[in-house]
């Protein structure tokens, strides 16, 4: 079980690494290479508040997504336990019935 879980955080990992540098990729060739020099300022600015705000709204999903998934989890896990539950309580009022137990 561990080891699934491990598996599943060092896919995360790579995954949210390779996002970041796809990112910082694309940020560095814009500012390296200056095509006529006709970009103004702002439009850089614009473009650099562009990419932080596409990475600060990534961030936001995966936090919701992990949140989210813990909830349905624990819920799943609420609903296995009472189905456990309901099938001892079964089991005893059987044997009641078959007299096996007072």
């Amino acid at each position: 079980m561990r080891e699934i879980s491990g598996r599943r955080r060092f896919r995360a990992g790579v995954l949210c690494n390779s996002i970041l540098l796809l990112i910082v990729s694309v940020y560095a060739d814009h500012s390296s290479n200056p095509s006529n020099g006709t970009r103004s300022e702002s439009h850089s600015a614009r473009k650099g508040s562009t990419i932080a705000l596409i990475c600060f709204l990534l961030l936001v999903v995966a936090v919701l997504s992990f949140f989210l998934y813990k909830i349905w989890e624990k819920k799943k896990r609420e609903e296995q336990y009472a189905r456990l539950l309901k099938l001892f309580e079964e089991d005893d009022q059987l044997e009641v019935e078959l007299g096996l137990r007072d």
